[in-house]
């Protein structure tokens, strides 16, 4: 039986839940109202399986309902508050924000972008990226951003694809203390382009780049731009951005999203979920590169007129104190993150994050992976000291926004460290078997989706059919997201890892995420990751990447032994690992997501490919270094 923690913020409304049960279109229509429409809608859901189009007729702007409407009430209040890496800080109000977003639109169209044009940004996490990214919806062009660790390969594909006619890139970006040379990148990317007309370079680091005649310096064309930018009415399902998301296999897919349902989506859960106040100091750590920082970093904090924390480094530099130095000095009341990067300060112990005051803190959350139930606790006990409830969210690129959440600024409920809880109102979720029918409590199946809801994605930029196929091909009109679940006795959902993230050792299919917390569970364990590589006999077997929490002096051989032996007692004996590699660091995206494949690659002795995403290079190196004494040390005992 799961631990239960009866911790909330004191809301008990269950009259929303209620009205979405009863008739979800109906309950959308009434949220969709929250926002600031030019003109309403003729048709709430045109549902033509398997494509959604919300708020029919409606006309409507992402850059005036994040802006325009706090003018006459909130120009003076801080919009975002900016931590660079290198020590450097801003404080951005509205009214500034405001001015900057309608100049830097301004300068989109003295570069020719109309409405439905799209921009290539490729930023640091700097105000300029959601200045940018507001200037694009405010004149109807289409942003498509681009994580600015991608090499200059992952950028020409996707600039390809999306067709932009300008590129918005910087002189350089601040990670680890050097300068990320990100002209540079985009340079090679576009040699050859001939449709990027134009190339925007905004002076960050201040390092010696090379301008062509295509390149342009932001401060020289924001500085002679107009301060006056009316907002385009656009239609409810003009695209507001595409995102790319890399897929099992083939080339990244460009999801595309969509303005009035996106925005509604947004503008709902992000105050179910938080309980949003004017008073709150917001801190979502994600980079907006991917797209928790575009649901939840640049447009949701603004739609509701609050002040949020920007932090452009890497979570732990210059030390591992990094986080918990910018909630101290901004007294972060809602903090956002990753449970990879918890365990990455968990692994550090407690010392540190008990040397600052985190008293501020009222609520905390998790986004991007399921987060273990030890990871939960210690979250809970050592930085929410025991009096901060915790959302555990799952959602996707493709969702748009959060699908699973405790929604604490609707009602209290009893949190399970482990499970995202309930679905959101409005939404149908399920655990299903193949043949799509809802499996029995405590039974695992695949995640479904049974109903359309408002942030989902319209299409695949330039696919239909590959969109038909990757999302709704498997059950009959019911989105697949391609998770394995199980509810519980009480409804609650509980997340198992990716349905392609599984393991087939001798013919059983065994999860990385159920393996992965089992390992997890281990007092000594701060962080693990399971792959499988190619076996004559068993088809796959299992190899384990261990990282120990800092100070454990244990003999590996004895770890090895003691985790081998709560594997067995705790999932089975098939779901051994045939070696456990113990290292300092896995290698990470920095969004936080585990790269298997690299750990894959290496224990098969293949082509590890593209690394631009990783956070640290040297993990790499190390897991080679690592991997390749354990088989030395195995052939050399065998003989």
């Amino acid at each position: 039986m799961s631990e239960i923690y009866e911790i909330g913020l004191g809301n008990n409304d269950d009259s929303i839940r209620k009205k979405a049960d009863s008739d979800f279109v109906s309950f959308w229509d009434e949220q969709a109202k929250n926002l600031a429409w030019f003109s309403p809608w003729e048709k709430t859901l045109d549902w033509r399986p398997p494509f959604a189009r919300w708020f029919v007729g409606g006309t409507i702007n992402a850059s005036y309902n994040a802006l325009d409407i706090h003018q006459n009430t909130k120009s003076q209040k801080s919009a975002i508050l900016w931590e660079g890496e290198n020590g450097d800080s801003r404080n951005l109000t509205y009214g500034e924000m405001f001015s900057e977003v309608q100049k830097f639109a301004n300068v989109l169209k003295s570069l020719g972008v109309q409405k439905g044009d799209r921009v290539t940004l490729y930023l640091p996490m700097v105000p300029e990226l959601p200045i940018a990214m507001l200037a694009c919806a405010r004149i109807g062009a289409i942003h498509n951003v681009i994580f600015s660790g991608f090499s200059a390969t992952s950028i020409r594909d996707r600039v390809s694809d999306s067709h932009s006619k300008v590129v918005v890139t910087a002189d350089g970006g601040y990670r680890r203390g050097k300068v990320v040379p990100l002209k540079d990148v985009i340079d090679e990317a576009i040699s050859d382009l001939d449709f990027v007309e134009h190339v925007v370079v905004l002076e960050r680091t201040g390092n010696k780049i090379s301008m062509s005649s295509k390149d342009k310096p932001w401060s020289g064309l924001v500085n002679d731009a107009s301060e006056t930018c009316a907002a385009e009415k656009l239609f409810s399902d003009h695209p507001l951005y595409i995102l790319y998301t890399s897929g099992t296999t083939g080339k990244p897919k460009g999801v595309l999203h969509g303005t009035g349902g996106y925005l509604t989506h947004l503008h709902s859960t992000f105050k179910w979920a938080f309980d949003i106040k004017d008073s709150d100091i917001f801190f979502c750590t994600a980079d907006i590169g991917w797209v928790a920082g575009h649901s939840y970093v640049a447009y949701a904090p603004l739609l509701h007129g609050a002040t949020q924390v920007m932090y452009e480094g890497a979570p732990d530099f210059p030390d591992t104190s990094r986080m918990w130095d910018i909630l101290q000095k901004y007294k972060v009341t809602i903090f956002y993150t990753t449970p990879t990067a918890l365990r990455m300060f968990m692994k550090f112990g407690d010392d540190i994050p008990n040397s600052f005051d985190l008293s501020s803190l009222r609520l905390l959350g998790t986004v991007g992976e399921p987060i273990n139930p030890e990871v939960w606790k210690w979250y809970y006990k050592t930085i929410g000291k025991e009096k901060c409830p915790i959302i555990d969210t799952w959602w996707q690129t493709e969702t748009g926004g959060m699908l699973i959440s405790p929604l604490l600024g609707l009602n209290t409920i009893p949190l399970k460290p482990g499970s995202g809880t309930l679905p959101i109102p409005g939404v149908n979720i399920d655990v299903a078997d193949e043949h799509g029918d809802n499996v029995p409590a405590n039974t695992k199946g695949y995640l479904v989706i049974r109903n359309p809801w408002p942030g989902m994605l319209l299409t695949l930029w330039g696919d239909d059919e590959k969109y038909k196929t990757a999302y709704w091909s498997k059950y009959e009109n019911c989105y697949y997201p391609g998770d394995y679940a199980l509810k519980d006795d009480d409804d609650y959902i509980w997340l198992l890892g990716r349905a392609d993230d599984v393991l087939k050792v001798a013919g059983h299919r065994i999860g990385t995420a159920e393996l992965e917390s089992c390992m997890v569970s281990h007092p000594d364990v701060a962080e693990s990751a399971a792959c499988g590589i190619p076996d004559d006999v068993k088809g796959e077997v299992i190899i384990a990447f261990v990282v120990l929490k800092q100070g454990v002096l244990t003999d590996s051989s004895v770890l090895e032994k003691e985790l081998s032996n709560k594997i067995r007692t705790d999932i089975g004996a098939i779901a051994t690992p045939k070696q456990v590699c113990f290292v300092s660091k896995l290698p990470k995206t920095r969004s936080g997501k585990i790269m298997r494949r690299l750990l894959k690659a290496i224990g098969s002795d293949e082509k590890i490919g593209d690394v631009s995403a990783l956070e640290d290079g040297a993990s790499v190196t190390e897991v080679q270094q690592v991997y390749g004494e354990l088989q030395k040390s195995i052939r050399e005992n065998s003989k």
